[in-house]
């Protein structure tokens, strides 16, 4: 019995739970059915005909027709037809006395949980292109609607990740049973996360609570995050409504709402029910900005329809690019909404749209086509205002009085009206609910007075915690341009004018002093002082980071263009690599609108930053894309345009998105908005402001990177490597080998797993302040890192993932070209053009030649691990055999009873002997897999003087044949088909008299060489129950 808590023993602690939480267990070998069917059928006909009771069983046996039929496409467009049965139903047509019908069979009854079938499920194989078994399977009503890949919580190299690489496997494999998967789960006990058929790994997301509350959510327990979202009511209210295909016509990302999407729709929900009952404020939903926002407005937008009885719904934005945006996200996901929304072109337009409408509708329009009116649009309680960042100042209520000047000169007073004031006369029972990214000032009365309280916050901390979002740093490059006390003192006069939130008569007071701006931040001299210095930065730190894609934000248009123009004198060749991206003008001049161009150049600018193998990588910016527009991978945003408050920390949002191992979002700053940014944060909550109150590189990343410089410098005491700074790429490539060689030492296990820690966490510092770093730390660090890397690469070889010479020579330059900016090629291996291989006498000769000890002991351990791994699944004596040679090998080496070059030299043996024994199958004309029967039944000594070779030669291929064609899935795991092969396997060898007298135990090794053989071969398409009645029919024979 195991001491240790394996993933055999996580898996029950699961199963267990599930049972407390009302599923029912099953074993998937006790089942009897179709392995080649990923669906329960048995258990999802029952579940239907009582879902349905009032449907005859033509139509049942119709709807099952088309759930296993889901029609042409691919797997994404499969489950997407899947999914629309799963929360909708079924369309079949039935004959009843003669006359044809329509019915929907519904495959869930979301009302009554009771009425459904929940099955927690193990050891439930499937087979399509191989023979696999999910760790677990939820099945609901006989449909495998979540599958979960474990890892053990024991095994250091082995973790979520890992599991994330078997679910991505097994859609290669079993695509099949992804057609009818709602929910991915990959868990390794620490960590739990939950994603879609399309998710990528940065995009499956933790559940840290069980009822919405966010305190206590930094170590969520696995039982927080499985009873949170596998509640019985839960998974089917998650099903039905939280999960939804975003389809462009092109691409389609099946979207799994994350935990605090979920809390806060439903409290948008709740609030919005009682609203439209009282005041008609329904609250504000305070999100930060890139945590999902648009897609929290498209599942509340969904659930109001069922909760409200399909209310009308108004989206209303304060601009027409934001419009679109949102507008575009609604589109994707008009399948899940049922309704196709629609965009008012003009006010007629909407007018038409509300009155032509009793209920239903998903109606976008900006605030400027609500005028005054005497008469109301429409008077219906059942309308819901959503209204997208609902903190600006166009949303207020007011009204006042303002001194103007009319067409003949005359001074008359004008009435201003709020434009919350318009819409609440024009829609005067409406619901008003607003969404935000940044919080709503303690200043500001207009947003409460509009919308009402705050319904949810999800804070930076939450969001960053979650890893829904990254963080932002922030760079001061404003030194760098040289800039007169004149000039700075007129960029803080418009931070001025934009505390006095931007009223229209301050606005116009400061025209005057807005053109002194434009003329000073787009002289000439300042322009190529500020291209010059981004070019340098971006070249030096930023261009291959992540994908290099970067943003600069320009003062005006005009700055804009300037901006472009130089940076083309100055790199001609990038014609493709930047665009100015910002809407067209009457009184735009000719030679503009060639680069402007026209909505639809912009639609395809938009396409191309967001690709993220677009050789488009800088776009230059005025006012879009600065609200709204995510690229996930882009890092660097260069600010050359004074911003404060909401539009500054909406700006900056755009480089927070989560993107592989992004560690966080870069702020150039040639304007100085660090006291503007400090403003800002005032309003967030007091974690925030103590977290994200001053992010500034200089301060926070850079005391960070030389804290844990030194730390490595520290672990590599005793090791020289100060030659690397200004070695040749030869002596680079030594010298890089010699410090893996260092750590690799025998009682440097402790120091090599700091160093690969403090390593990494140095690495992720650099890439926010490389900038601002010394060369020659930078060229410290790009050693660290090197190190880093290839220690890495060396414990990820074995099992699934081979490593190649070549690949460690590419990684290593590359990372070397970022960090230093290095031309040159290091080669750390002489020859790098094939695979690491046992097989391969040349590898091994270089393995032996190798200098640094340490490196080629092991790299032949790990390769000869790999191979064993291999044994394991389809040689039991060899994996037997050579395990316990490596591993009294290692425990001499570790006892200090053989040296480095002792142990490297029995490695060396143990290598050839395995490439020698990997051919000796074919010297005997057999199969890798007839020859693992052929060791097995050769394993007891002296075997061979009671049986000539070609006896025991002919005895493997028919036991082998007898196999193939008596196997069934899951025999070894089925206690009567197990019984009954060892039956037929006994008989066999009694025909040929093995084995010899006092030899018994030999059967028990051919037997568990059967068991191996089951479980790792792929079965050929035959009807399981004939195969099954062959298997008992033949065993009969012999009792």
């Amino acid at each position: 019995m195991s001491l240790s808590y394996t993933e055999a023993s996580y898996e029950n602690s699961l199963i267990e739970l599930f049972c407390e939480m009302g599923y029912r267990r099953v074993y998937g070998p006790d089942i009897e059915r179709d392995y080649y069917c990923p669906l329960y059928e048995a258990e999802l006909e029952e579940s239907l005909c009582r879902l349905n009771p009032s449907l005859p069983y033509e139509a049942i046996e119709e709807a099952i027709r088309k759930l296993k039929d889901l029609g042409l496409g691919d797997l994404a467009q499969k489950n997407a037809v899947f999914m629309e049965y799963l929360q909708h139903g079924v369309e079949v047509t039935y004959s009843e006395w003669g006359e044809n019908r329509s019915a929907l069979v519904y495959l869930v009854d979301y009302s009554n949980a009771d009425n459904n079938s929940f099955i927690i499920a193990n050891q439930w194989t499937y087979v399509e292109y191989s023979n696999k078994r999910p760790d677990l399977l939820v099945f609901l009503n006989g449909l495998p609607v979540v599958l979960m890949e474990l890892k053990s919580p024991s095994r250091e190299e082995t973790d979520a990740s890992e599991a994330y690489a078997q679910i991505r496997n097994y859609m290669q494999e079993i695509p099949a049973m992804f057609h009818y998967n709602a929910i991915c789960v990959m868990s390794d006990m620490l960590t739990s996360k939950a994603g879609t058929i399309t998710s990528g790994e940065d995009r499956y997301m933790e559940w840290k609570t069980k009822d919405g509350n966010y305190e206590n959510t930094q170590q969520a327990g696995f039982d927080t995050f499985f009873e949170g979202m596998f509640q019985r009511k839960r998974l089917l209210d998650i099903l039905k409504n939280f999960i939804c295909f975003s389809d462009d016509g092109s691409t389609s990302f099946k979207i799994l709402a994350a935990y605090h999407q979920y809390f806060a729709v439903k409290k948008a929900v709740d609030s919005t029910a009682k609203a439209t009952c009282g005041d008609g404020k329904a609250g504000v939903f305070w999100h930060t900005q890139g945590s999902g926002k648009s897609l929290s407005m498209v599942f509340y937008a969904h659930l109001l329809q069922d909760a409200l009885d399909s209310p009308t719904i108004v989206v209303l934005t304060d601009r027409n690019d934001l419009d679109d945006q949102l507008f575009g996200q609604f589109s994707k996901c008009r399948r899940f909404l049922r309704q196709e929304p629609v965009q008012a072109e003009d006010r007629e337009h909407l007018v038409k749209l509300l009155e032509g409408r009793k209920a239903n509708g998903i109606i976008f329009t900006t605030m400027q086509k609500f005028t005054e009116s005497a008469e109301p649009l429409s008077e219906r309680r059942n309308i819901i205002v959503m209204a997208d960042e609902a903190h600006r100042s166009q949303y207020g209520l007011s009204e006042r009085i303002r001194m103007t000047k009319n067409e003949d000169g005359e001074t008359v007073a004008k009435r201003v009206v709020g434009a919350a004031r318009l819409i609440r006369n024009a829609l005067p029972n409406a619901t008003f609910i607003g969404f935000t990214g940044t919080p709503v000032s303690s200043r500001d009365r207009n947003t409460e007075e509009v919308f009402g309280h705050t319904i949810d916050i999800y804070d930076m901390t939450q969001a960053v915690e979650d890893g829904a979002t990254r963080p932002v740093y922030y760079e001061s490059r404003v030194v760098k341009l040289n800039l007169d006390d004149t000039t700075l003192q007129l960029i803080d006069k418009e931070y001025e004018v934009m505390a006095e939130n931007a009223d229209p008569e301050v606005i116009a007071r400061s025209k005057q002093m807005l053109g002194q701006m434009e003329a000073v931040l787009g002289n000439p001299n300042t322009i190529n002082s500020l291209v010059t210095d981004i070019l340098e930065h971006y070249e030096d730190n930023r261009e291959y980071l992540l994908t290099g894609k970067a943003m600069i934000v320009a003062y005006s248009r005009n700055i804009a263009l300037q901006i472009f123009h130089r940076i083309l004198e100055l790199r001609p060749d990038w014609t493709e690599k930047v665009a100015v991206v910002m809407t067209e003008s009457n009184k735009d001049p000719e030679e503009w609108r060639e680069i402007i161009g026209n909505k639809k150049h912009r639609e395809e600018l938009a396409k191309k930053f967001k690709d993220n193998a677009s050789p488009l990588k800088i776009a230059i910016v005025v006012d879009m894309w600065l609200t709204g527009f995510d690229v996930p991978s882009l890092a660097t945003m260069y600010v050359y345009k004074p911003m404060s408050g909401h539009n500054l920390m909406q700006a900056i949002a755009r480089v927070n998105r989560v993107f592989k191992d992004k560690e966080g979002g870069l702020i150039v700053d040639y304007v100085g908005i660090a006291a503007a940014l400090k403003k800002a944060m005032s309003d967030y909550s007091a974690r925030d402001r103590k977290n994200y109150g001053d992010t500034d590189v200089a301060r926070v990343a850079y005391p960070k990177f030389f804290e844990k410089l030194e730390v490595c410098r520290d672990l590599f005491h005793g090791y020289d490597y100060s030659i690397f700074r200004n070695a040749s790429d030869l002596q680079k490539g030594k010298c890089i080998t010699g410090a893996v060689n260092y750590l690799l030492a025998r009682d440097k296990e402790e120091t090599r797993t700091s160093f690969m820690k403090e390593a990494l966490m140095l690495h992720q510092a650099l890439s926010l302040c490389s900038s601002i770093a010394e060369e020659h730390d930078r060229m410290e660090a790009a050693f660290m890192e090197a190190v880093r890397v290839l220690l890495v690469r060396l414990e990820n070889t074995g099992g699934k993932r081979k490593l190649s010479l070549q690949e460690i020579n590419q990684r290593i330059n590359e990372l070397l070209k970022q960090s230093i900016m290095s031309d040159g090629v290091i080669n750390l291996f002489s020859d790098a053009k094939t695979e690491f291989s046992l097989f391969d006498p040349k590898f091994l000769a270089e393995i032996a030649k190798l200098d640094s000890k340490n490196l080629a002991l092991e790299l032949l351990r790990k390769l000869i691990l790999e191979q064993v791994r291999v044994y394991k699944r389809t040689n039991v004596v060899k994996s037997d055999k050579f395990s316990d040679i490596i591993k009294q090998l290692m425990n001499k080496y570790l006892n200090g009873l053989l040296t480095n070059e002792q142990v490297i030299e029995e490695l060396l043996k143990l290598a050839k002997q395995i490439t020698t024994e990997h051919k000796e199958g074919e010297k005997y004309g057999l199969t890798p897999e007839e020859f693992a029967f052929y060791d097995a039944l050769t394993k007891p000594e002296n075997v061979k003087d009671f049986y000539e070779n070609d006896q025991l030669i002919a005895l493997t291929r028919e036991l082998t044949d007898t196999l193939r064609r008596n196997k069934t899935i899951d025999w070894q795991r089925r206690s009567s088909a197990r019984a009954k092969m060892r039956t037929i396997v006994k008989r066999l060898l009694k025909i040929h008299k093995y084995p010899p007298e006092g030899m018994e135990d030999a059967v028990q090794t051919v037997m568990q060489q059967c068991e191996l053989w089951a479980d790792n071969i792929v079965p050929t398409s035959y009807d399981y129950y004939d195969t099954e009645e062959k298997v008992l029919n033949a065993a009969e024979e012999d009792i």
